[in-house]
């Protein structure tokens, strides 16, 4: 994701470091990679020229030249002006409380509007919502066949009429559908061109008259850069849109459109899809998509994708391991072969901070013999290794290495990864996912406050607030509880 946007802001940053004293000129030449980086990412010319000036004003003040650090403050300043571009954003659907809440999905042809009804659909399941889905798309008899596909893959009604050619009472009749049989949501999906034309908004104008849809997402192809803000705004102008969903960011997305259509139509990025299936659609969070940017992962994302895909018994046993400190190799090696999904791999490494150096290779063509080459060096571990892998020094490492056919430094990293891992895991047993959630958060500072391990910056932080001792109590009967549910599982 943004690959080249990413590498160009390194090398920014990379040309700060080892300097012995930095000089106003050595920062503003470091200021020109980071103005060039945006503008090859094919961001709007406005919008980089806002942004260049509000990083510049804070990067040339003395506190930065002066700083022991100024690669690392650099760093910080681009993060939270990355933030404030891609943000405010609120993410959640609001749905009505009476009566069928309509969303109704627009966009070029080739957008992904199709697609994203299939994803919002899966979204809307997890929250035990069962949506109808309209196909208002009378121009492409394909998108009609299309919406059907995905309406019976999901198992969730589609209201089509082929033999219609108005889509304003199409979606009338979808409405009136939907409150009749009880469905909460209308997802509209309507028709789209190759480009704007006065037939396409005039179409859209009468559906959002007529119909009077809660919500209207602009459906926006990550990839196209520059069109993108031209078409956003086009449809801005004609019909209010509450939101965009960012589609194709799995791709090679330079990442102009996602950085210039909120701040040149003023409009939020409510979700953003990251891959083919169902699943891989995600609330846009300002923050995490700031870290990513960096190379610095995204916890908060990464703990809901672990979630999604561990049902609830694997989960409390996996917690009552991890509270009693019994959480291993083993445990590590079924995990990875849990995420090792299409295209889910890649997204784990790209959102743990520190591990993004496996990405690539998950999503290349060698992404199972890469995870068969992670799988193979735990299983040449014996079980005493697998359950401490401390034991494990210079010569069992060639051993390891030598069994599994890879090189030794394979065997480093992974001990390394698990040994960042295993306290993270075994922090969060036993709490709510409020409290995951926000140790995620914290997890995601400490990246980019500077834990080494993690992959960011060499900074000094503070310890954190410590328990205190009724916490400790709370924290030790919680794990107790989740050992003793453990034991009666095993009988």
């Amino acid at each position: 994701m943004f690959d080249s946007l990413s590498d160009g802001l390194q090398s920014a940053f990379k040309s700060l470091s080892g300097k012995g004293k930095l000089t106003e000129g050595n920062m503003r030449d470091g200021l020109k990679i980071v103005e060039q980086s945006l503008l090859e990412a094919d961001v709007s010319y406005s919008v980089v020229q806002d942004f260049m000036g509000h990083v510049s004003e804070k990067a040339l003040g003395k506190r930065v030249l002066l700083s022991l650090r100024p690669q690392e403050e650099l760093v910080r300043i681009v993060y939270d002006e990355l933030v404030e571009t891609l943000g405010p954003v609120d993410s959640a659907l609001n749905l009505k409380a009476d009566g069928p809440t309509v969303i109704m999905l627009c966009g070029l042809q080739g957008s992904g509007k199709t697609t994203t009804c299939g994803k919002l659909t899966k979204l809307l399941q997890e929250q035990d919502i069962t949506p109808l889905l309209v196909a208002a798309d009378l121009q492409r008899p394909a998108a009609i066949e299309q919406l059907k596909v995905i309406g019976s893959q999901l198992g969730v009604p589609v209201h089509a009429e082929t033999d219609h050619k108005d889509p304003v009472k199409v979606c009338q009749a979808g409405v009136e559908m939907a409150r009749r049989d009880g469905n909460r949501v209308v997802i509209l999906d309507t028709a789209g061109r190759l480009a704007i034309d006065a037939e396409l908004m005039a179409e859209l104008k009468k559906i959002d008259r007529k119909v009077g849809p809660d919500q209207v997402y602009l459906v926006v192809d990550g990839m196209t850069g520059q069109d993108a803000v031209n078409s956003a705004g086009a449809f801005n102008d004609a019909l209010e849109l509450d939101g965009v969903v960012m589609t194709k960011l799995d791709g090679d997305a330079r990442g102009g459109a996602l950085l210039s259509v909120k701040e040149v139509t003023g409009v939020p990025i409510k979700f953003m899809g990251t891959g083919e299936h169902f699943d891989a659609l995600e609330p846009f969070r300002p923050e995490g998509m700031a870290s990513r940017i960096l190379q610095m992962g995204d916890m908060v994302a990464a703990a809901r994708e672990a979630h999604r895909i561990v049902d609830e018994e694997e989960r409390e046993e996996l917690e009552a391991k991890m509270a009693s400190g019994e959480f291993s190799l083993d445990d590590f090696k079924n995990m990875m072969q849990k995420v090792a999904q299409p295209g889910l791999m890649g997204r784990m490494m790209g959102l743990m901070p520190g591990m993004g150096q496996f990405k690539e290779a998950m999503e290349s063509e060698a992404a199972g013999g890469q995870l068969r080459q992670i799988i193979g060096a735990i299983n040449s571990m014996t079980p005493a290794e697998r359950k401490n892998p401390k034991l494990i020094d210079a010569t069992r490492r060639t051993r390891i290495a030598k069994g599994a056919g890879v090189q030794s430094p394979v065997i480093t990293q992974l001990i390394k990864q698990f040994d960042v891992m295993k306290p993270m895991m075994q922090a969060m047993s036993g709490k709510g996912s409020g409290d995951r959630m926000a140790m995620m958060r914290q997890i995601q500072a400490n990246a980019m406050s500077g834990d080494p391990r993690m992959g960011g910056l060499k900074t000094k932080q503070s310890t954190g607030k410590r328990l205190s001792p009724a916490e400790k109590a709370q924290q030790r009967k919680e794990r107790e509880k989740l050992k003793r549910k453990l034991k009666r599982k095993k009988r």
